[in-house]
């Protein structure tokens, strides 16, 4: 069995348990292995533009973390995380001066970076690691007509020369996700462009104008339902769907089409009642 550290970050712990519970209930049906580390810090984004030295420990020390644990691969649900540690991934492996610096820190608490660990988004895995067919094969009660809105968010597709996730301007990999499950992934204007979390709290009428933008734009464009891997975008449509179609996490939209029970999916009766409306077997 393929083995995985998994790397929930700070919020969906605390604010979003629904993501890693259906996360956890699809990638083991699937036969894939994740191994928690309790000992894992924060990925180190708050202070990035504040302190290089900080956030780029606090990122190697996770890595160093996944080395000591006897693992290569490291599987992020956040994509705020996953931008976070594939910046500290490519800094720490181009070597240099603050890896020395780094390097140092670490060994003071027994630990050590490894150019072998590998950040992966968990979208990558189940695309690239798990593969199409596998999931198709679980894939047990399948959606008919239901019309998904793919929302891939900021940090998973840039900088893409860091991030190596999808192509940052055309990108297919969630759609061709989406569509396994059944569902129909329909373009929509806005689907690249900002949810406007990262204005909440500085800016919070900017920040809900752009999320009830991009719900009203999936809406028109014939969408159901918006469909992210983000925790952070997650939160943000939810607050905003007054004006648009509701979200839903992708675990939870594959967990369903495997025939995974909605309440260790986290999933509402009203999303049950669409999928059954939309051809999804009863």
């Amino acid at each position: 069995m393929k083995k995985y550290a998994l790397f929930l970050g700070c919020n969906i712990p605390a604010r979003v348990r629904q993501y890693a519970d259906s996360a956890v209930a699809v990638f083991e049906e699937l036969g894939v292995g994740l191994v928690d580390i309790p000992m894992f810090n924060c990925c180190g984004y708050p202070v990035r533009n504040y302190d290089q030295t900080a956030f780029l420990l606090s990122a190697a020390r996770n890595m160093a973390l996944v080395k000591k644990a006897g693992l290569n691969d490291m599987l992020v649900m956040c994509n705020c995380c996953y931008g976070s540690l594939k910046k500290a991934e490519y800094v720490m492996k181009e070597g240099g001066r603050l890896r020395k610096k780094i390097d140092l820190l670490l060994a003071r608490n027994d630990l050590e970076f490894s150019d072998s660990i590998q950040v992966k988004h968990l979208l990558s895995v189940l695309y690239v690691d798990v593969g199409i067919e596998m999931i198709r094969n679980k894939v047990s009660q399948p959606f008919g007509d239901l019309k998904i809105g793919t929302y891939y968010g900021c940090h998973a597709l840039r900088p893409s020369k860091i991030t190596q996730f999808d192509d940052p301007v055309a990108p297919s990999l969630f759609d061709e996700l989406v569509e396994l499950t059944g569902a129909q992934s329909v373009d929509w204007p806005s689907r690249l462009e900002c949810c406007g979390a990262p204005l909440t709290g500085v800016n919070d009428h900017l920040a809900m104008s752009m999320a009830d933008k991009k719900l009203s734009d999936a809406r028109d464009a014939g969408a159901e339902y918006l469909c992210t891997a983000c925790p952070f975008c997650y939160m943000q449509f939810n607050a905003a769907r007054e004006n648009g179609c509701s979200s839903i996490l992708y675990p939870q939209l594959l967990g369903l089409s495997m025939g995974i029970d909605r309440e260790t999916l986290g999933v509402s009766d009203h999303m049950c009642r669409t999928c059954t409306h939309s051809g999804q077997a009863a």
